[in-house]
């Protein structure tokens, strides 16, 4: 996958689009990745010792793959990956053609 944790991303489509975040969680079978402060949904919690008041809690929830867009100096761009003359596969972005780790 292209896009791993720890990583800035800009939403691409839907509700949030144009807003940054860093990634905090991948999931690789099905192809999402949750992005802080991105997508927040509503959920209805029941009391439980943990949280004994209950309530609604807000929190993220995972977006497509495709819809987001990896950030380099500031400005989003694909990623693309090639390999290097020591055999080591890099990733790249593909408007400036810098390397990425």
């Amino acid at each position: 996958m292209k896009i791993k944790k720890g990583d800035t991303v800009q939403v691409t489509t839907g509700n949030d689009a144009g807003k940054t975040g860093r990634v905090i969680k991948v999931y690789l079978d099905k192809d999402r990745v949750v992005v802080e402060g991105v997508n927040i949904v509503k959920k209805h919690a029941r009391p439980t010792q943990d949280n004994p008041q209950g309530g609604i809690i807000e929190k993220e929830s995972s977006i497509h793959i495709s819809n987001i867009m990896l950030v380099v100096g500031g400005k989003p761009t694909r990623v693309g990956f090639k390999s290097l003359e020591n055999g080591k596969k890099v990733k790249f972005a593909k408007s400036t053609g810098e390397v990425i780790n």
